[in-house]
């Protein structure tokens, strides 16, 4: 198996650094795998993730980019028979070990999935209902809450006449808006996406789009996507995984412009000009 570029190269090279951020990982992964049972996921992947910038994972279905999101908040503890090796950094904390409080880990560490998800309550509880969870019971404080991750996501003018209507009458677009809020409304570090557009029509898709963008520099995003043309636009990084002898691996790993530009890796050049994949 061919090194991967992140192996091989500064994963921040000078001329290159976007103008968003410093090249400071927020988490940084080393030797990381993951098997279900006997069937290995990925195997053997080291990654930088920067601090308050966005980075795309992509490549085709099946080559383990959901399975790493995953371990970075741990949800692979739900998950029976899965096996996770190697190290994962925040800062000095140790994510993997058995220490670690994966509940203030979650609330660090945000995740928004493919498939919309707000609960069987109110637009208003939606948002209240992990705040409570977490401590918080001031009321005004958690009605000025509710309305800043409205604002931030773009909904408040939609929605603020009807906060006890039911969210699951809302359209598509608005409840994966509504999740993206409810995940900003602990303050989280970083957000992981796993595809969070896919499921959306085109105009639904490009609003919260554009809501990604804008969490530049205040977060730190981790998104997987197959759609490589959002990839172009929205993210300052990129890692490309595949395939090899039925396990994931990561090919090549740069930025969005080195990867999208002038990939090292024949396999990254492929994928991206639609020749594999």
């Amino acid at each position: 198996m061919r090194p991967s570029a992140s192996q091989t190269q500064p994963w921040f090279p000078l001329e290159e650094r976007p103008a968003c951020c410093v090249p400071k990982p927020f988490i940084e992964v080393e030797q990381l795998s993951l098997r279900y049972h006997r069937t290995p996921a990925f195997h053997d992947v080291s990654l930088p993730i920067n601090l308050g910038c966005i980075t795309a994972l992509v490549g085709p279905s099946g080559c383990g980019k959901t399975s790493f999101l995953t371990c970075l908040n741990r949800l692979t503890d739900l998950i029976a028979g899965c096996q996770v090796s190697g190290r994962i950094m925040i800062d000095n904390l140790e994510v993997l070990a058995p220490s670690t409080d994966v509940i203030q880990l979650r609330r660090r560490i945000g995740m928004i999935f493919q498939k919309p998800n707000p609960f069987p309550l109110s637009i208003r509880r939606n948002i209240e209902f992990p705040l409570r969870e977490h401590g918080r019971h001031d009321r005004i404080q958690i009605a000025q809450t509710i309305e800043t991750v409205l604002r931030d996501v773009g909904l408040w003018d939609e929605v603020k006449d009807r906060l006890d209507s039911p969210a699951l009458a809302l359209s598509g677009g608005q409840q994966q808006r509504l999740c993206l809020a409810r995940a900003l409304a602990l303050s989280p570090e970083m957000l992981l996406m796993d595809e969070p557009c896919s499921a959306l029509d085109p105009l639904s898709s490009g609003l919260v789009e554009d809501l990604i963008v804008d969490l530049r520099g205040r977060y730190t995003v981790l998104i997987v996507t197959h759609n490589l043309a959002q990839a172009r636009r929205i993210a300052d990084y990129t890692a490309f995984f595949w395939i090899h002898n039925g396990t994931g691996r990561l090919i090549e790993a740069g930025t969005a412009k080195q990867i999208f530009g002038e990939p090292l890796d024949p396999l990254t050049a492929a994928y991206i000009s639609g020749m594999r994949g």
